[in-house]
């Protein structure tokens, strides 16, 4: 029998959840969907300039974990942009910060401190 699928720890909702064309039809088969862990690896590596190690250990998994991640992340970003097609992001397996873990800071989650993601 697997063992539990662990729960990627996010630190908080992305503030907007659909990015593409203005000019894009509303069918479903314009829209690639992105889960919220997906989105949590393309903001702490690309956009907070941390490794896969580093993102492993705030998301509390493992770095080959965060490795199959990022890289569906990658490649839906990458159809959506090449493909004119929305980017979904809505859904997956994690759990929001609550603001008291090891790497929070003991005036919370930092992006909560600065009001991102509201």
């Amino acid at each position: 029998m697997p063992r539990p699928r662990k729960r990627r720890k996010v630190c908080c909702l992305p503030g907007n959840s659909r990015f593409g064309p203005l000019d894009s039809p509303a069918n479903t088969k314009n829209f690639v969907n992105m889960t919220i862990d997906e989105y949590e690896t393309i903001r702490l590596i690309d956009l907070e300039r941390f490794t896969q190690e580093e993102c492993a250990n705030r998301m509390n998994i493992a770095r080959t974990t965060v490795q199959g991640i990022y890289n569906e992340a990658r490649k839906k970003v990458a159809e959506s942009l090449v493909n004119g097609k929305v980017l979904k992001i809505e859904g997956g397996d994690y759990r929001l910060c609550d603001g008291s873990g090891d790497f929070c800071g003991s005036e919370g989650c930092h992006r909560h401190r600065h009001g991102w993601g509201k």
